[in-house]
Parts: C-alpha cells; structure tokens; sequence
C-alpha cells in the first residue's frame, strides 16, 4: 500500500470574506506526481501556500508526512518550493545565488550546490550572472533551489508559464529524472494541460476553491477513449433512439445539442440511417479522441 505523505480535508481559506477554498481534500503519495488544473483564481496557489506555510487553513485539516497540527512545521523542512520568484540577485552567478539562500535556509553541505546545478542542467554556465540568463535558466535555477535540500515533496507553480516548447522540455525531463531516480514526490500547477498529461500521475481538477474530481492517470486514460460527437435537432428523441433501437447506453448529452457516444465508433453509417429513419435531423457527426484538455473542458461544462 503506497504511503499517504499529503493529505488535506475538508480545506477552508478566507480572505476578507471570501472563500478561496471551500472544503478541498486531496491525497498525495509517494511518488506521486500530482496535477492541479484549474483557471486562474481557482485556487491553486492558495493551496501550495498552505501545504508551504506561507498560508493557514481558516477550517480543515492537513496531515504531512503523517504529521499534523504543530508537528506539521516540522515536517516542512522535508520539503521544496517554488511558488513564487524566489528574488535571486541579478550581480551573481548561478553557483552564487544557491550559496547565498543555502547559507540563509542553513541547508548543509556546500558541495550540493554543484550537484543540483547539475541536474537541471546549469553546471556549465560560468561566471554568467543571473541578469543574462534566459527565461528557461531562470526557471532551471529556481528548480534548482527548491531541490537544493534534497526534498521528499516538491511543490511547483507553473514552472513551465512563459516558456518557449524547448524550454518546456528541458523543465519536464529535470522533472521526471527526480520523480524516477529519486522517487521525489511532485506537487505541480500548470495552465499547459497537454504538457502536464506528460507527467502527472494525478490529477485534481479545481473550480472556484473546490476540488470537482480526483483522479488518476489510469482512469483518465480509460475515460479519455475515442467517441462519435453527434449534432442533432432533436436530442431526446436521439437519446431514444440510441437506447431502444441500438442498445447504446454509454452517452452523454451535452448544450448546442451535442451527443458524445462512445460506443459503436465504427458504427457510425448505422447510427445515421437509424436516426434519419426516425426522421431526427443529423447536423454533424464527428469522430474525436479526447485528451485532458478536453476532458478539463468537457467537465467545466459540466459543472
């Protein structure tokens, strides 16, 4: 059975009022590499901000590493963060840079340094000070911070937001190194649904501060098959007919008189002289294969 090293139940957090989660519960392995999606006021940061302490939940609960209440800011220095920019100077070199915040958190072991510059690929850039460096570099050092301690979890705000495709590759392959060959367990946001389908392991999906689905990349692949997207101008009476007459259950109705079928994808010629011979008008019919992103869409809707 894998180890619960995050979980959080029934969250609350106010601001001036306003709730910006609302009763949020998620659940973290080891090993995880756990996806929040969400718009932007969604919550997410919020949630990071907790976990991190730079926030505090105005109702709930937050076990980590099995560890709750004060015991929780202990468990702490198990993790690493980049939340926000973490104000590196712009005078000083790469190498520079960690050992300043190195000596300031009083993380032990200079020699990490060069370790971690490593692992995200920043080793050779020299006396090359952060003022010069690229949108990508300044992204690989600020990665480089968060794993300077060698965390257990590391927790990521859209680490990829800005960065051009070669940029986004290089973050997903520093990032799939630590979860494969240190079993780091990852907390990641990102508005790059089709990038974070590369990673993740888990998802939580996140509307108006509360979590509408938890799921797995397992289950998501199963849920996310292939179907006929069906346009008609008369859906019940479609519904009808892909039950009685075609035995079709699995379905889904959704506005602008849109049907997603996902049975009999090669029976789609059948599915059209049916409907036509009860006198149901075929606006469109499409054959799609859904990813995350619209899976995210599809269950905003939805919601």
């Amino acid at each position: 059975m894998s180890e619960v090293i995050l979980s959080m139940k029934d969250v609350t957090k106010i601001y001036n009022e306003t709730k910006a989660l609302d009763k949020v519960s998620i659940e973290i392995n080891r090993g995880d590499i756990y996806g929040i999606i969400g718009n932007n006021g969604a919550g997410k940061t919020t949630i990071m901000r907790i976990i991190s302490g730079q926030s505090f939940v105005s109702s709930g609960t937050m076990e980590l590493f099995g560890s709750k209440d004060d015991d929780v800011r202990k468990q702490r220095k198990r993790l690493g963060c980049l939340i926000e920019n973490p104000g590196f100077c712009y005078s000083m070199t790469a190498y520079e840079n960690l050992e300043y915040f190195r000596i300031q958190f009083g993380i032990p072991g200079k020699e990490n340094i060069n370790k971690v510059l490593e692992e995200v690929g920043l080793r050779d850039c020299g006396k090359k000070k952060y003022k010069d460096f690229s949108l990508g570099m300044k992204q690989r050092l600020g990665i480089a911070l968060a794993i300077l301690n060698s965390p257990e979890l590391l927790i990521l705000d859209e680490p990829t937001n800005g960065l051009d495709p070669e940029g986004i590759i290089e973050i997903r392959n520093i990032l799939i190194n630590l979860n494969k060959k240190k079993n780091t367990t990852i907390l990641i946001s990102s508005h790059i649904l089709s990038e974070l389908s590369n990673i993740a392991t888990k998802y939580g999906f996140l509307k108006n501060g509360k979590i509408i689905e938890e799921i797995s990349m397992e289950d998501l692949q199963r849920k996310c098959e292939s179907y006929i997207d069906i346009t008609v101008d008369k859906v019940e009476a479609m519904c009808i007919v892909l039950e009685k007459e075609l035995n079709y259950k699995n379905y889904k109705v959704y506005a602008n008189n849109h049907i997603h079928l996902y049975q009999g994808i090669d029976d789609i010629k059948k599915i059209c002289e049916t409907a036509v011979l009860n006198n149901i008008g075929i606006l469109e019919v499409v054959r799609k294969v859904k990813n995350l992103e619209n899976y995210y869409m599809n269950m905003m809707e939805e919601n």
